[in-house]
């Protein structure tokens, strides 16, 4: 079965730029006619290019983007923007065209800002921007935000991991935080569509390869930093610098940040503009000051004391005592954005309405054993969730998960040891194995799990659809199982086709079919 690619959303009505003033505000020289030409959009990609779109040709790992040129002129583009070896390929080609040639070095350091010049994202009156980055949470964090912005009776907008929301309408998400060029088309549409505020996901990944440029947030958030992501930078410092340039005076005008992770502290630090700190730790120099003071199966209850002295009670519809504290950092969040303290506790009084798609799902019917499908895919997220489970579950805890092939596998050990440290008994299985051989990926979570915890019950299972039915085999109502990894997602990534899969179906049909 073909995977179905999400599109890439741009508004349906944009006013056309004309090159001559974006060659002025961009300093460019142009090499050809530049009068009379007008560009209605933006690409780097010509899977992606339009009638009437400025085509930006840049250096890639493999090819050039000029390499691409021909193409791009096919399917309608009024003008290139390249560097001097992108014009080069395109002398060298001998490019049959009388399209004007903007030439511009390091183009890829530019192209956000290029893309917000020509969606017009530049002007005064842009709805109220939210960024929220970290290791774990911020997804939740960004739902969160979202939600009590909807009871406060705004438009809303917003881009995850999961989903994108435009005013009420919702498309599956193509990556974390998309390229800049889509950034910038989206926040066009949210704006086309009379959006009042937009809350964004935004990774170490979006931040070190320019992904949200040309956006300027007014509130920026951390939620956290642990072991993750280290194929892609080198240790915590690394990691930690490039969560960190979301606190960048260019970035952000304030910013919030949680106290929970001993790199909190830091971010402050680090931290180029104003920041105020949040703790649900007791951390006795935080700003806001975050107490749980109820779980249960379907919701977090909290009290949140803010900078003010105001208390505000109120809960989030998942379990987990970091899901209270993402709460936390986005009211937080909110109140730094200038709205009124009073009422978000109004509008919150009664819990805060979102639905957050694969964070601890409860998928299971009533008088079934809970099956709570869960995207976490590090070390804390698992330590973090499995407390929470453990909390509202009277009997044994009950683990299943596997590990990403082909991505950092220097935190699998820890997974497993977390994993075992915590439940009653584990089942190991496959998740995305990509090109690695999912065997050797089960046998060192396994071994990590043995060595660990020699005593606890153990069991490797594959392919995940078996895994979950043998898992609720060993179950009874009043036990629980944690499905750690797959969450919202719909397919698995095997030797890189992504295979249709959904691990909240998959456990529902098991359910149904132990007659639950």
């Amino acid at each position: 079965m073909k995977e179905q690619i999400p599109p890439i959303l741009r508004p349906d009505q944009v006013k056309p730029i004309a090159l001559e003033d974006l060659a002025r505000e961009f300093d460019l020289p142009v090499l050809g006619a530049r009068a009379n030409v007008f560009v209605s959009g933006i690409s780097m990609n010509t899977n992606d290019l339009r009638d009437g779109d400025l085509f930006v040709a840049m250096p890639g790992i493999k090819t050039h983007g000029a390499k691409f040129a021909s193409k791009a002129i096919a399917q309608g583009a009024k003008a290139i923007v390249t560097d001097r070896a992108g014009h080069e390929i395109l002398v060298e080609e001998r490019l049959d065209t009388n399209l004007p040639i903007a030439l511009l070095e390091a183009p890829r350091e530019h192209l956000g800002d290029l893309a917000a010049y020509v969606y017009g994202n530049v002007a005064d009156g842009l709805p109220l921007m939210f960024g929220t980055t970290g290791t774990n949470g911020k997804t939740s964090t960004t739902y969160i935000l979202d939600g009590i912005l909807r009871q406060l009776g705004l438009v809303t907008g917003l881009t995850s991991t999961a989903e994108r929301h435009i005013a009420g309408e919702v498309i599956v998400s193509r990556l974390t935080t998309p390229e800049s060029t889509e950034m910038q088309a989206l926040i066009a549409r949210m704006r086309e569509k009379q959006v009042d505020a937009i809350s964004i996901e935004v990774s170490a990944q979006a931040l070190s390869q320019l992904r949200v440029d040309g956006i300027h947030f007014d509130v920026v958030g951390f939620t956290n930093l642990s072991h993750d992501h280290f194929d892609d930078y080198d240790g915590f410092e690394d990691y930690l610098a490039a969560k960190a340039k979301l606190f960048s005076a260019r970035r952000a005008k304030l910013g919030v940040v949680s106290l929970d992770s001993q790199f909190g502290a830091r971010v402050v630090e680090l931290s180029e503009i104003p920041t105020v700190t949040v703790s649900s730790k007791g951390a006795n120099n935080a700003d806001y000051d975050l107490r749980v003071t109820g779980e249960f199966a379907n919701k977090t209850q909290f009290e949140l004391t803010t900078k003010s002295g105001l208390v505000m009670e109120s809960s989030v519809p998942i379990i987990g005592a970091h899901m209270a504290a993402n709460a936390g950092l986005a009211i937080a969040m909110l109140v730094s954005a200038g709205i009124d303290e009073q009422k978000i506790a109004e509008a919150i009084a009664n819990g805060i309405e979102t639905y957050l798609p694969g964070r601890t799902e409860l998928v299971s019917p009533l008088g079934a054993p809970n099956v709570f499908v869960d995207f976490g895919h590090s070390p804390d997220a698992f330590a973090n969730t499995l407390a929470a489970v453990r909390k509202v579950t009277p009997n044994k805890v009950i683990m299943l998960f596997g590990a990403d092939g082909d991505r950092d596998a220097s935190k699998r050990p820890a997974m497993a040891e977390v994993s075992a440290e915590l439940c009653d008994i584990l089942v190991i299985t496959d998740h995305h194995p990509r090109f690695e051989n999912p065997a050797s990926i089960r046998a060192t979570l396994l071994a990590a799990a043995k060595k660990h915890r020699p005593d606890l019950a153990v069991y490797e299972v594959s392919p995940p659809e078996q895994a979950i039915r043998f898992a609720l085999k060993l179950a009874q109502p009043g036990d629980s199982i944690l499905w750690a990894g797959p969450g919202h997602q719909d397919y698995r990534d095997i030797e890189g086709v992504r295979t249709p899969y959904s691990a909240r179906q998959e456990a529902r049909d098991a359910l149904r079919e132990l007659g639950y």
